[in-house]
């Protein structure tokens, strides 16, 4: 009989938590959801520019989609939104701290008109 070979993987395993350390990161996850949710109202309202956004984006925003705050946007929805990602060379799933310098001021540029 032919010897069987086992492989070994070895995935590595997250750190173990304490109750208290999830509830904490639970709460900092929905304070975070909240802002941003606080954030695109604001947008929808047009009490805040997302070109405000873009140029100093407060920390709540680092991790949201481009693409969410643009439909936030009034007159932008999902094809015009896109449309202008595409324009700017953005996918639809960058995030805010993810645009490069040039697509920055793409999107910038693009949404002063």
């Amino acid at each position: 009989m032919a010897a069987m070979t086992q492989s070994v993987s070895i995935v590595p395993q997250t750190p173990e938590r304490s109750r208290q350390q999830r509830m904490e990161a639970l709460r900092r996850a929905n304070d975070v959801r909240s802002e941003r949710a606080r954030i695109k109202e604001q947008l929808r309202n047009g009490q805040v520019a997302i070109t405000e956004l873009l140029v100093d984006p407060p920390t709540c925003v680092h991790t949201a989609k481009v693409l969410d705050l643009v439909l936030a946007v009034p007159k932008y929805g999902r094809v015009k939104a896109n449309k202008l990602l595409e324009r700017c060379r953005v996918s639809s799933s960058k995030t805010v701290n993810g645009l490069t310098p040039r697509q920055r001021k793409e999107l910038l540029d693009m949404l002063a008109d």
